[in-house]
């Protein structure tokens, strides 16, 4: 494993780290049982930084994770996310009352004194243009109740506007081989203001996997059934905006004639992530330890060639670009 800093924190995080969504809920049954194991999994592995939200699960990833730290005596970075509890999600629930609230819910979650990440969990556009939330979160950080806070974003201009503000440590955000738009125009940027960025939905939902066809069906519970076909509320989420689902099969059929020998298409895709040196980490899920381990094994494949480089752009030109690249 290897390790990058994130931001100005301080701290060194694994290349590939650990998404904590499919073991709290929306993915299908996950037990508690199997759960432990693909944390502890991760551990053994050599990953250091696991991510998470309050609403995972409605705080079940983040007791899991209590739970894991208990266990070990690793040093465990954890990043968390506010602002999804709200209901209505809409800009003026980002007050100060209600985000004190869900961090003192993480707080007990984790049965920690303070928390080491808080990342505002995609909130609506205009919260990026009030500086009041940021005070916020300044406000907590010097309460100790956090150590470092960052954002969730879904587009590329509120990862922009987030690092205006000067604590922003952190920016979370799709980048994948079928989401190419951070890499031209947000990441020179977040290297200039030394801001780390975690890519999120590394392997599009799991389409980047290999393992999905136009047969695939999913757990009843598991949010990928009714978002197929982008026909959901979140459709710049799943599948990272791609609704031609057909389209995006085609796409995976031309990626896999690029696949080094002896690497899965997971580990082909987060390996093609780690070139992007402004990258702190990609944050895959694991719901059981060998999806973890098969993970991890990206960070070993060696650094892909310019020719391949070019070419996965190309079939994300061709197949992929005119559904997201402008939208997101």
């Amino acid at each position: 494993m290897q390790y990058r800093p994130l931001g100005r924190t301080g701290w060194d995080v694994s290349e590939v780290s650990f998404g904590a969504w499919a073991i709290g809920g929306a993915w299908g049954n996950v037990s508690r049982d199997d759960a432990m194991r693909a944390l502890h999994t991760a551990i053994d592995e050599g990953i250091n930084f696991i991510d998470t939200a309050d609403v995972y699960g409605d705080g079940r990833s983040e007791r899991l994770i209590a739970r894991l730290k208990q266990e070990r005596s690793d040093e465990i970075i954890v990043a968390t996310k506010a602002g999804r509890r709200l209901d209505p999600h809409v800009a003026e629930g980002y007050d100060r009352e209600n985000l004190t609230a869900f961090v003192e819910d993480s707080l007990r979650n984790l049965n920690t004194d303070s928390l080491d990440l808080v990342q505002l969990h995609c909130p609506p556009t205009q919260v990026y243009y009030w500086p009041e939330v940021f005070g916020i979160l300044d406000d907590l950080v010097q309460a100790g109740k956090i150590k470092h806070y960052g954002v969730s974003v879904e587009k590329v201009e509120e990862a922009i506007k987030a690092t205006e503000y000067p604590n922003v440590q952190s920016v979370q955000i799709i980048f994948n081989m079928f989401r190419h738009r951070p890499a031209d125009l947000f990441f020179k940027l977040a290297q200039e203001r030394n801001v780390g960025i975690l890519a999120r939905v590394p392997l599009a939902s799991g389409l980047l996997t290999g393992k999905i066809s136009a047969d695939t069906t999913f757990p009843e519970d598991d949010h990928r059934n009714f978002n197929k076909h982008g026909d959901a509320f979140d459709v710049g989420e799943t599948f990272s905006g791609v609704t031609d689902f057909d389209r995006g099969l085609k796409a995976v059929d031309e990626i896999k004639a690029l696949l080094p020998e002896g690497a899965t298409m997971a580990q082909f895709a987060l390996r093609w992530i780690l070139m992007f040196d402004a990258i702190t980490c990609a944050i895959p899920g694991g719901k059981n330890p060998k999806q973890v381990s098969d993970n991890v094994g990206a960070a070993e494949l060696s650094a892909l060639d310019d020719t391949t480089m070019t070419r996965i752009r190309e079939i994300y030109d061709t197949y992929i670009r005119e559904q997201v690249h402008q939208r997101w």
